[in-house]
């Protein structure tokens, strides 16, 4: 939360970094219980960098890049405080509001998965939204359960079969919610375009139109948020919390890297089972070449992800991708079994 409410006050007050690290910490103490506040402080459990960021301006502003990048949710919190909300509330309403509108979009999905079960699109859209990780990500202050309100539209266009250009819309708000989407989102279109070349025997240029925005999007927000840069992510996510990025340099060897990859990837048994299961159960389901390549671009972009930020414990962090999984195996599923209408006795 102190990194987002650091982005929000740095809008407000952007000459001022010592007023921003102030009134963060103010404001989240207002609102927080004890016990997380001591440990957003790093008191207890004792952290020395989190003590760092809340007691050293320098430290706390070279913190910032990493949350400025995520432009859409940071301009989510930013409506909400301009609303009247406090700065901690509009991040924890953000995360809460996302969670109902995601609900109302899987409803409608389930909709068009299930025509004319209202009942068991009900039970179902009650079932997912209350599984654990969706409930928490909708209690914490991370943009993972305001960018899934995207992903849930993207799978709307794509079981609509919107146009291209429409489908890029939401591709583009997705980078701009969340830049580190962005192997998803041009994988995507990796994969529409090649689907569309073994179908049409000829480059579709929009496709290569859309991917070039993307990627001038994708870098522009890297330049304008003075993002350090994924080795320094790795480096203070998985090897040592500096204190100071402009500090120790973030440097590890191919080796060190393959071992946290190994280490990690020991842990991430959950999610493989899960999400290879459900390829698996999409393609018994389903010959439908389009939706059984649509399975495996998603469970791609899963390990995609994990090679670039392996929080194995972290299911949050891949669950977005999961729901997709779901989502699919359900419409295959349902046009295997013709949307489990009761056929006609002859």
């Amino acid at each position: 939360m102190p990194g987002y409410i650091g982005c929000l006050y740095t809008l407000k007050f952007p000459d001022a970094p010592d007023t921003i690290r102030t009134l963060t910490y103010q404001e989240i103490k207002k609102k927080a219980p004890e016990d997380q506040f001591r440990d957003i402080l790093g008191i207890k459990p004792a952290d020395k960098a989190r003590q760092a960021f809340a007691n050293n301006t320098r430290a706390f502003s070279e913190q910032l890049p990493y949350y400025h990048i995520k432009v859409g949710y940071n301009l989510g919190i930013l409506i909400f405080y301009e609303s009247g909300l406090s700065s901690p509330d509009a991040v924890t309403c953000l995360s809460i509001i996302s969670y109902f509108i995601s609900g109302l979009l899987l409803f409608y999905i389930l909709k068009i998965i299930f025509p004319e079960k209202y009942i068991l699109a009900v039970i179902l859209t009650i079932a997912i939204m209350l599984l654990p990780p969706i409930t928490y990500m909708s209690r914490v202050a991370t943009p993972d359960m305001f960018i899934m309100q995207f992903l849930l539209i993207f799978i709307i266009g794509l079981l609509k079969k919107w146009k291209s250009w429409v489908m890029f819309l939401v591709l583009f708000a997705i980078t701009f919610t969340r830049p580190d989407y962005i192997p998803f989102t041009l994988s995507y279109l990796a994969v529409a375009a090649g689907y569309d070349y073994v179908k049409n025997k000829k480059i579709n240029l929009s496709i290569v139109i859309q991917a070039s925005i993307l990627f001038i999007l994708y870098f522009v927000i890297m330049k304008i948020s003075a993002y350090p840069g994924w080795k320094h992510l790795f480096y203070d996510t998985f090897i040592h919390r500096r204190e100071f990025i402009s500090g120790t340099p973030p440097d590890f060897s191919l080796n060190e890297y393959l071992s946290i990859i190994y280490q990690k990837i020991i842990y991430f048994k959950k999610v493989t089972l899960t999400s290879v299961a459900l390829v698996g159960l999409t393609f018994y389901f389903s010959k439908d070449s389009w939706i059984r390549t649509l399975a495996i671009f998603v469970l791609v972009n899963i390990y995609i992800k994990f090679l670039f930020f392996p929080h194995s414990s972290g299911l949050r962090f891949f669950f977005g991708y999961i729901l997709l999984l779901i989502i699919l195996f359900l419409y295959a599923l349902s046009n295997k079994y013709n949307g489990f209408k009761l056929r006609k006795i002859a």
